[in-house]
């Protein structure tokens, strides 16, 4: 539902958490990451089948769109450029080439966990097709050199002319380099990393503030943390020097808007704003710049904003960007919910932040966002068997939102293609002679301390339950310190601020002993729990936590959550899905103190049938449920409030919408007044409806929601988009014959950002007794206005069928939120 400019700026980067052993060593972190090369997650396990899932479905998935889609057949008309080319028929998007190097970056991860020569020589013939598209100084956009005279039209007369609006090839370069320095570290080639590098140096000696140079920024960024990594992967500090160019003069070039970050200059902002993906990159790459320069702006910089997210602007899920007008952060506390946009993308964004940040300060809190935001809001965006995908994450859903196996533009599948294989890199940390224990999931790691290695090895059930084991396998080290996470939720807060509390009087614990023995230890400032002593091999460390239900209250400012809750269970949030739940459970209201017992279902039941063959690991394995006691809330057909007993059962979030589209709730009404009863039947609501574009959002229009004023995106909504100057239209057909004599619409209408209008007329229509359509007669008006009811009134008429014809603007779409019929 929006225009291209807003569905080009969906792109986005991972960032690969951690420096090889191989790399040259340069200054760093204050904290040095473990590499994913140094850890191996186990089978069959919560992550360990994620992991299998990526190999398995969602990387061959992302390659072979690479080749059904056209991706690979660009760099080969780049590399024999023709006048004859439609650049802009053939590709898309300006950014396409960013799809096959997301996939490599994510077959990379997965070749150091899964060796596999077959995809190795694939990834190989793949860069031969990239590497023969560069051109000779190293520049390598395909947008422009498939056909350099009449290069695709968002690109620009000239190189980087249109950098900061939509050219993206800044953005293709940042892609470029996080696959490149991935690829050389799982593979120890440099194939990749060369062709990245030239393109680099291109870059390096045509953009600047120097004379002859071109002075622009990236539009949407991400070259600027890939930059710092390949100045950490090579030790060229001109690469540093480049990224810090790109944010030292955000908001001092051409284009200056809060939707790109660059309405002032970075060191100056204090708030979340703008596109939440383009955001998090550039927090990101804020935050490399402050650890590896010292920079304390930088530092100053990121904190504030980092705290006005986690203040003022995280879903309790650890989702980012609340609109999708411009896939933007929303003002302060504004968090709703059935309209939340929170794209995977930008999960993912959220994950680098707090990352990067921990690598900066060493707090935990930083990890308790990332664990919260890893565990619900990101893999929420790909099903548990890797083959459907989510844009948005919303927190409520009347059906309007389906998972798709694929999107045109396909940052969201790619970035999750190469996310998840990344995980192994997220687990452990090393400062100094400490070790941190940041993630709980069964692996195998060999750590350095002081070029000493040591060896630990984590069993654990995680999420499903708070046991965790740690074993010392070898030490050459000697003395260390562990330094055990301890997370918020266990300590009695949701998240390191005010935006949401506990609401039950529950006060989970947790205990950890060494070889069966309690320890003296205590959780430090840093939020770790820190036990210090010249480990032995075979030395176990036993950590239990308390996996207590919680019920979650937002901050009262937060309006879209007033008298509700939300449910947790260890890090995972809890959701209400239709399929479990055999009344209306937009209608529930949760007890004032409610009691939780636990379920079990088969994952196989959130599997594609297609695809069991090939997850055989998820054939035994079961996900927590929750149950408790509500109420339903309904008007009888006399307008009387009626209440019913029911037990509502709660999945966890990730897992909602695996077994078909329908009614979801993250937020449940515990107070009266957030309560939403179910209305009596109306004509509309037992209507049969058709469209002459059919969707499964088309009961929207009969739900009986209407919005609250123009601006209102909290309810769901039915639109015709794509389509533009067309005659559109949609049927109620009655069970038996009714007399109508008015009918009520309220328009969709997201202008100036998106691609719906009011329409520039609309007609009723009623089915005479022959079966043909006529005119209604006598008509008052038919009212064009947006965000309120816009009611015709007519010559009363008996029909089992009415009609609404929609004739749309000429450059835009038409939607409606509701149409009712009296």
């Amino acid at each position: 539902m929006k225009k291209r400019f807003f569905i080009i700026a969906m792109a986005i980067t991972i960032f690969m958490p951690a420096i090889a052993q191989r790399e040259k060593h340069v200054g760093g972190y204050p904290i040095t990451p473990v590499p994913f090369t140094s850890v191996k997650v186990w089978n069959n396990t919560f992550w360990g089948q994620r992991l299998e899932t990526s190999r398995k479905v969602t990387i061959p998935l992302a390659f072979s769109k690479c080749e059904s889609e056209g991706r690979y057949k660009n760099f080969e008309r780049a590399a024999h450029p023709s006048p004859n080319y439609n650049v802009a028929e053939l590709m898309p998007y300006s950014f396409d080439d960013t799809d096959p190097y997301k996939t490599i970056e994510g077959a990379s991860y997965i070749l150091q966990t899964y060796p596999d020569e077959k995809l190795k020589a694939y990834i190989d013939s793949v860069l031969d097709i990239i590497g023969a598209a560069q051109e000779p100084d190293g520049y390598l956009y395909t947008a422009r050199t498939q056909n350099p005279q009449n290069p695709h039209p968002w690109s620009g007369s000239t190189r980087w002319s249109k950098e900061e609006d939509l050219s993206h090839e800044l953005y293709n370069l940042g892609h470029m380099i996080e696959g490149a320095v991935a690829h050389w570290q799982a593979t120890g080639s440099r194939k990749f990393l060369d062709i990245a590098i030239r393109y680099a140096d291109c870059v390096v000696k045509e953009v600047g503030p120097k004379p002859g140079q071109a002075c622009v920024v990236p539009g949407h960024q991400i070259a600027e943390m890939a930059l710092c990594k390949l100045y950490l992967a090579t030790g060229n500090k001109k690469y540093l020097d480049e990224a810090k160019f790109f944010l030292d003069y955000r908001g001092k070039t051409e284009i200056r808007q809060e939707y790109s970050q660059s309405h002032k200059p970075v060191i100056e902002q204090d708030e979340a704003v703008g596109h939440a993906v383009r955001a998090a990159y550039m927090y990101a790459g804020m935050a490399d710049v402050a650890a590896l320069t010292g920079d304390t702006a930088y530092i100053k910089a990121i904190d504030r904003i980092w705290d006005n997210i986690v203040d003022k602007k995280l879903y309790i899920t650890g989702g980012i960007g609340a609109t999708n007008n411009g896939e933007a952060f929303g003002p302060n506390y504004y968090l709703p919910n059935m309209s939340a946009y929170c794209e995977t993308c930008a999960a993912i964004g959220n994950v680098y932040v707090n990352y990067r940040l921990f690598l900066l300060h060493g707090d935990s809190k930083y990890y308790d966002i990332l664990e919260r935001t890893l565990y619900n809001g990101l893999i929420s965006g790909v099903s548990m068997d890797g083959g459907g995908f989510f844009y948005p994450n919303p927190l409520e859903s009347m059906g309007q939102h389906q998972r798709q196996a694929w999107f045109g533009c396909a940052c969201c599948p790619s970035n999750i293609c190469r996310f998840l294989p990344s995980l192994p890199g997220y687990i452990y940390a090393v400062r100094n002679r400490n070790i941190y224990v940041n993630l709980f999931l069964s692996n195998s790691s060999k750590i350095s301390i002081d070029g000493k290695n040591v060896s630990l090895s984590q069993e654990t059930n995680y999420p499903w339950n708070g046991d965790v084991k740690i074993k010392v396998d070898n030490n050459k080290a000697g003395k260390f310190g562990m330094k055990i996470r301890i997370p918020d939720w266990v300590k009695g807060q949701p998240v390191p601020s005010s935006l949401y509390s506990y609401s039950d009087a529950s006060r989970p614990s947790y205990k950890i002993m060494v070889n069966g023995r309690s320890v003296t230890a205590s959780v430090t400032a840093d939020g770790y729990y820190t036990i210090e002593r010249n480990w032995k091999k075979g030395d176990v460390v036993n950590v239990h936590f308390d996996m207590d239900v919680r019920t979650v209250r937002a901050d009262n400012k937060v309006e879209a959550d007033r008298g509700m809750a939300s449910v947790e269970r260890g890090p995972l949030v809890y959701c209400a899905e239709w399929r479990d739940n055999s009344f209306d459970i937009m209608s529930v209201l949760l007890n004032r103190e409610p009691k939780f017992s636990e379920g079990k279902l088969p994952y196989s039941s959130f599997i594609a049938d297609s695809l069991k063959t090939r997850l055989q690991q998820y054939r035994d394995q079961n996900i927590t449920t929750l149950a408790t006691d509500a109420q339903t809330l309904a008007y009888d057909n006399s307008g009387k409030l009626t209440t019913n007993n029911v037990k509502l059962e709660l999945i966890p979030y990730f897992a909602w919408c695996h077994r078909g589209s329908g009614n979801m709730k993250v937020w449940l009404p515990q107070d009266v007044k957030a309560t939403r009863p179910s209305a009596p039947a109306t004509l509309a609501s037992q209507a049969k409806i058709a469209s002459s574009t059919p969707s499964s959002s088309m009961r929207s229009i009969a739900d009986g929601l209407v919005p609250a004023d123009e601006n209102d995106r909290s309810i769901p909504y039915f639109h015709w988009w794509p389509k533009q100057n067309t005659t559109e239209w949609i049927t109620y057909t009655f069970p038996e014959a009714k007399q109508i004599q008015s009918a009520t619409v309220y328009w969709f209408d997201d202008q100036p950002w998106g691609g719906c209008k009011t329409p520039d007329s609309w007609t009723i229509q009623y089915k005479d007794a022959n079966g043909n359509w006529q005119n209604v007669e006598n008509v008052d008006s038919y009212p064009i206005k947006k965000g309120t009811a816009c009611t015709a009134n007519f010559k009363p008429v008996k029909t089992s069928e009415v009609k609404i014809s929609v004739k749309q603007p000429a450059k835009f779409s038409c939607g409606l939120f509701e149409w009712s019929v009296r």
